[in-house]
């Protein structure tokens, strides 16, 4: 995250910051991120959170049983992720961020 923020600021680009972690996330918010990226994308399963889930939680997991994790558990999101515009940029990484403002 603090390196997409400094990303940000040093390229001018302005955002609105929304922990997602602290203030939640509506169930719609994430079934349209699921519909633009796809849940596997989303899904953090690379994270501690992800690795403490019980197997019965990892077992057959589908856009809705990530859905409803994520919402229970907000660190399970990918982060940051990035609205903009259309689009929806999940993790960070400068050329990607670059490419995506270049035409800006």
């Amino acid at each position: 995250m603090k390196k997409a923020r400094l990303w940000l600021d040093e390229h001018g680009v302005s955002y609105q910051f929304h922990d997602y972690k602290v203030s939640g996330i509506e169930r719609a918010t994430l079934k349209h991120w699921c519909d633009l990226v796809g849940w596997e994308i989303l899904l953090n399963r690379a994270g501690t959170t992800f690795r403490k889930l019980a197997d019965a939680d990892k077992a057959n997991m589908d856009e809705h049983k990530a859905i409803a994790l994520m919402l229970a558990q907000p660190s399970l999101i990918k982060r940051p992720v990035l609205a903009c515009g259309k689009k929806l940029l999940v993790g960070f990484k400068p050329d990607y961020y670059a490419a995506q403002f270049a035409t800006r």
